[in-house]
């Protein structure tokens, strides 16, 4: 999939922006707070219907203004256009439309447009709590399986049911309708669980040679899946853990619990990892990501966002990434940075096609 054009209107600090964009590498310099990351972030929320760095769409309106607009004209591999649309109106539910039809629900836009970025929020994946790592894995297998999407929103009603039934201050809860939103949980659950575990085993060793090849073999890493489902049954493994969840009002067990264990050397990489170390870990694993989706789905070579990737990196590891992504396994590139040297590395290692953009108190311009 190619982005041919832009357009965004009250986005964030971008008054408004019409870009062309060339098809293999679009790079955006400018000093930090300027609206480089609000380019990406307006591409990543036509791919994935939401924000990178928030979870309230309002917020991404431009201070002042009571909407937003985005606009993204792509061409597929066959040559057809795809011309997509999304508001975004303070009090109002964000539209989205693909070829000016309105979505039935906007989930089912999801996988679409493949996309991956990289940015200096991952360091959440290492540093934050399970959910962060949870996240990473959803937002991959929800764009390429729709049926996991479905499971996971299923999984999370009844989660929210069963936890307000736990909550119930001095009474014993409908037992019957708890035992209801076990089953729910187990059976939505076990669907999850095995997407989960399929993705983490055949993701595994492409996120692992790609580290090798950035650290040039000087590091080990490893990454394992973390489930209750592991226990046996997940419904036993939920409803033996009632009496302790009514004690505390909420639940202890279920795939809402899973993780990633991230190592290197065969520590937690939390404590052990260097700075650059943490930067080429974090790299690493969404370039596997980017790997994963380029081959299963829809099998279209997703967008990948780079976003200020470059810091905090020696001149090898950059030097290494660059390579990468110099390769043909790559489609469409977008690329922030405050430094221009960067920037000149990578469109002498790529060549070819590619558009350079200033961007100042929110204005873009070539």
């Amino acid at each position: 999939m190619i982005l041919r054009r832009l357009s965004i209107l009250n986005y964030k600090n971008i008054a408004c922006a019409e870009l062309e964009l060339s098809p293999k590498v679009n790079c955006f310099i400018g000093d930090n707070g300027e609206g480089k990351t609000n380019v990406l972030d307006a591409i990543h929320f036509l791919s994935l219907c939401k924000s990178s760095t928030t979870s309230i769409d309002q917020l991404c309106i431009r201070h002042s203004e009571d909407f937003a607009v985005l606009q993204g004209s792509y061409e597929r591999e066959d040559g057809m256009t795809e011309e997509i649309y999304l508001g975004i109106k303070k009090g109002v539910k964000k539209q989205l439309k693909r070829n000016k039809k309105a979505y039935p629900r906007i989930a089912d836009h999801i996988g679409l447009i493949p996309i991956v970025m990289v940015s200096p929020a991952d360091s959440l994946l290492i540093a934050g709590g399970s959910e962060e790592r949870r996240r990473f894995m959803d937002v991959v297998i929800a764009q390429y399986d729709r049926n996991y999407l479905d499971a996971l929103m299923r999984y999370n009603k009844a989660l929210q049911q069963r936890n307000a039934l736990l909550k119930v201050e001095d009474a014993r809860p409908d037992l019957d309708l708890l035992m209801l939103w076990e089953q729910e949980m187990a059976r939505y659950g076990q669907t999850i669980f095995s997407a989960r575990a399929a993705y983490i085993e055949e993701f595994r060793p492409v996120f692992e040679r790609i580290y090798n090849e950035v650290s040039r073999g000087k590091e080990q890493v490893e990454m394992n899946y973390v489930s209750h489902a592991q226990r046996g049954d997940l419904l036993d493994v939920i409803s033996r853990g009632r009496e302790r969840d009514l004690i505390m009002g909420y639940s202890l067990h279920g795939v809402h619990k899973d993780d990633l264990e991230m190592t290197l050397g065969g520590y937690a990489i939390k404590r052990e990892g260097s700075q650059g170390q943490n930067k080429t870990f974090l790299i690493a694993l969404k370039l596997a990501q980017f790997d994963f989706l380029r081959r299963t789905g829809s099998r279209t070579t997703p967008l990948l966002l780079l976003d200020d990737i470059f810091d905090k990196l020696d001149a090898a590891r950059v030097e290494q990434i660059v390579h990468l992504v110099a390769t043909a396994d790559y489609g469409q590139i977008f690329i922030t940075d405050t430094n221009r040297d960067h920037l000149n590395q990578i469109l002498t290692r790529m060549g070819g096609d590619y558009r350079l953009f200033h961007v100042r108190h929110g204005e873009v311009k070539l």
